[in-house]
């Protein structure tokens, strides 16, 4: 159904070894909506991100995608379903040029004989790539490395994105720029789930806002006049991300 969600989490718990990380979380994407995820350090946010993706398996509750229970799941069939996730960090190939990370990725995940139209695509996506394309990735400024990565995601036109922390620790020039790609896609229809510490960027593109506290889900409702709830809620926390 067009109404339908696209990812569902119903009432999950995970947990790493003896660790509970999350109690009971409820969350619910629609196709093409955007929902900022926003909680202090520790709150369970990199979690939720991974159990949406197959990457950590759900303790108890459910995992919907399209309304088929994905729970158990293993990564590649949720990436086959149009989840993608791109984690906090990095996430390059150091020693291979820009051109060979993404050639070595696009064979992997589109075949060979699409790799020349979805290197056009990144470099269109992020010309500073194009500019770069025969330097080492390790080489590459951290906002650079971080443009790699998205791009070898962005490119496969996900219908969901599950993006980590993707400004941690970049220039605000070039959070920016990553933000204006993130506009550009949704556009295009794909679907996003922000996990971010620069709060007034995630507001401004989302149109849903869950914060989480201490792995529970503390306040969620519309990004729009969201701005003193959120700041509220993560002051009470003792930290803000």
């Amino acid at each position: 159904m067009a109404d339908a969600p696209l990812l569902e989490l119903r009432d999950v718990s995970a947990e790493y070894g003896p660790f509970r990380a999350l109690f009971g979380v409820s969350l619910t994407i629609m196709p093409g909506a955007a929902v900022a995820l926003l909680g202090a350090n520790g709150a369970g946010k990199t979690t939720v991100a991974r159990v949406a993706s197959g990457l950590v398996p759900a303790a108890t509750g459910a995992v919907l995608v399209d309304g088929r229970d994905m729970s158990g799941r293993r990564t590649y069939e949720f990436a086959r379903a149009g989840i993608a996730h791109a984690p906090e960090g990095r996430s390059v190939f150091a020693t291979f040029t820009v051109e060979e990370n993404l050639v070595l990725s696009f064979r992997q995940s589109l075949g060979k004989a699409r790799v020349a139209g979805a290197l056009s695509e990144a470099y269109a996506l992020f010309p500073r790539l194009g500019e770069r394309r025969r330097q080492l990735a390790g080489t590459l400024s951290g906002g650079e490395q971080r443009m790699l990565s998205l791009a070898r995601v962005l490119v496969e036109k996900p219908r969901l994105l599950i993006a980590d922390e993707l400004s941690l620790g970049l220039a605000p020039i070039v959070v920016d720029e990553v933000y204006e790609t993130l506009a550009s896609i949704r556009t295009s229809g794909t679907a996003l789930l922000i996990v971010e510490q620069h709060i007034q960027h995630a507001l401004a593109l989302c149109d849903h806002v869950a914060i989480l506290d201490h792995g529970r889900v503390g306040w969620e409702g519309p990004a729009e006049g969201a701005a003193n709830v959120v700041v509220s809620q993560l002051f009470e926390t003792g930290s803000s991300t």
